[in-house]
């Protein structure tokens, strides 16, 4: 005995409550459905995000003091090193001969002139504009004029793709790789190339700077007093560790009898040691965001590899402003056909 149930008709009534909004971009009007925040316009391109609003930033004076006195330490203890170490080592090369000093003389103010130069054009100059671009009403705008431009809130005018508002510097910045307050500024398309020069420069010179701090150290260091007394019959490890000690102990008391030229050596030596290491590894993270195509901004956005991004030693040359391949501007030898003179 089978029994039938009866069939129940269900009927699902969609509600669309649609609205009319203006595109930022072009003006033109769009009906939306109601649950959409985020659009992207279809003539003119531009994206449009209502979720996102202005921000009162009340720290903008306390990052703006920060960076004025980051700057001012930087370059307080770039002019330190220079002018420390011109005082203390070359007495001592010049002592040498007068070949050597004026040899070391030619490098460190190559070394000098290249980092504060290039340090000037990295904190002074301004890190990239993004280009201006018209928009705000449909006759002006063609279609896909803002292709993926968002609107900065702050700056109330378009921000490109490429482009990253900085609440330091209160502007919109093109390319921006990151804000150092070391300098003070941002590093973005238009101080870059002469950020990382700035680094290259910086390591080289903490590198010199250190093997010579060294080196001279060497020539006026008090001489070492040991007291081993009896080592016989002792244990190997009791041994190693007893030389150690006594090495530390006549190091730091051979320390105390420096002169003020000896000081200024020890300091040369362990700040440019220290600065160096953070310099390398700043500079080795900055090469290979360039070899990949990507700034540190785009790396932390989208960390995953992008196909349209590749990895490439181009993207260095056509960083450093290498517009033509190698092979060009090696000469080149063409062999010559003969002619048959008939």
């Amino acid at each position: 005995m089978a029994s039938a149930s009866p069939e129940v008709e269900q009927s699902v009534t969609e509600v669309t409550d649609n609205y009319d909004i203006a595109c930022w971009g072009c003006g033109l009007h769009i009906l939306l459905p109601s649950c959409t925040s985020i659009f992207k316009c279809g003539w003119c391109g531009a994206i449009t995000d209502q979720n996102k609003t202005k921000r009162d930033d009340k720290c903008v004076r306390w990052r703006l003091l920060r960076d004025r006195c980051f700057l001012c330490v930087v370059i307080t203890f770039m002019l330190l090193v220079i002018f420390g170490g011109v005082w203390a080592i070359y007495p001592i090369v010049f002592s040498l001969s007068l070949l050597c000093g004026g040899f070391h003389s030619t490098i460190i103010a190559i070394l000098s002139i290249a980092t504060i130069s290039f340090f000037s054009l990295a904190a002074f100059r301004c890190a990239g504009t993004p280009p201006n671009i018209l928009w705000g009403s449909y006759p002006t705008v063609g279609k896909g004029d803002l292709e993926n431009y968002t609107f900065c809130q702050y700056c109330s005018k378009p921000k490109s793709p490429r482009a990253h508002h900085c609440r330091s510097c209160e502007k919109c910045i093109l390319d921006m790789d990151h804000h150092c307050p070391f300098i003070g500024n941002c590093v973005g398309a238009a101080n870059h190339r002469n950020f990382i020069f700035f680094l290259i420069s910086a390591v080289s010179s903490t590198i010199y700077i250190s093997i010579m701090a060294a080196y001279a150290s060497t020539r006026i260091w008090p001489p070492l007093k040991y007291s081993f007394g009896r080592l016989n019959g002792t244990s190997q490890q009791y041994l190693a560790w007893r030389v150690i000690n006594e090495i530390i102990v006549a190091f730091l008391g051979s320390a105390l009898l420096l002169s003020s030229r000896g000081l200024v050596l020890l300091y040369l030596f362990i700040s440019s040691l220290s600065l160096q290491i953070g310099l390398i590894v700043l500079l080795w993270q900055q090469l290979s965001y360039i070899y990949q195509g990507k700034t540190y901004l785009s790396n932390l956005s989208s960390p995953t590899d992008n196909e349209e991004e590749k990895k490439d030693c181009q993207n260095l040359v056509r960083f450093f402003g290498f517009q033509y391949p190698v092979t060009r501007i090696l000469p080149t030898f063409h062999v010559a056909r003969k002619r048959h003179v008939k």
